[in-house]
């Protein structure tokens, strides 16, 4: 196996990549959310986890990581925005019959679990997302994804087992 001529982590490099993929990177966030100012973020933090592995990503493959990176990067600020849009469906009395110290622990149950969920390997994260998120069958996922139902299953299986995991550590 040969070795790339170029390392990301070059300065000069990464700065060429830049110039070369960074409004590319933000047009295809932009054309999914139409915020651009959403886009330029995205773009900027797929860049900033590019340079942090930079070590692991040869140069051929840095649009590539840089378009996945972004697209997962959306998806969670997607899910995440459901979860708050759920939420605030729920009736809320104005009177707070959870104790202070109820509210603070489901608050950061809530934070440790969003966390759980973005630290899940990308393959099972988008399956997790997409089934309990956006409500699609696993049959759904698997056509857009174009991987085998069992595919779609065995991301799933992974995911929560993963969760449940974190889930009785708390």
């Amino acid at each position: 196996m040969q070795q790339s001529s170029k390392s990301v982590c070059e300065q000069p490099v990464f700065t060429k990549l830049f110039e070369t993929h960074a409004e590319a990177v933000r047009n295809f966030i932009y054309y999914k959310c139409g915020d651009l100012e959403q886009a330029e973020d995205v773009m900027q933090e797929a860049f900033i986890k590019l340079w942090h592995h930079c070590k692991k990503v040869l140069f051929e493959k840095a649009k590539g990581f840089l378009c996945t990176v972004a697209n997962n990067l959306f998806l969670n600020q997607v899910a995440h925005k459901k979860v708050r849009l759920e939420y605030a469906k729920i009736p809320h009395s104005n009177k707070n019959v959870e104790s202070p110290d109820f509210v603070m622990e489901e608050k950061e149950f809530l934070e440790i679990l969003q966390k759980a969920i973005a630290d899940l390997p990308t393959s099972q994260r988008e399956v997790f997302l997409l089934n309990r998120i956006d409500k699609k069958t696993y049959s759904e996922i698997a056509e857009m994804l174009d991987i085998s139902v069992k595919a779609v299953e065995k991301r799933m299986h992974n995911a929560l087992k993963q969760l449940r995991k974190l889930v009785k550590n708390i």
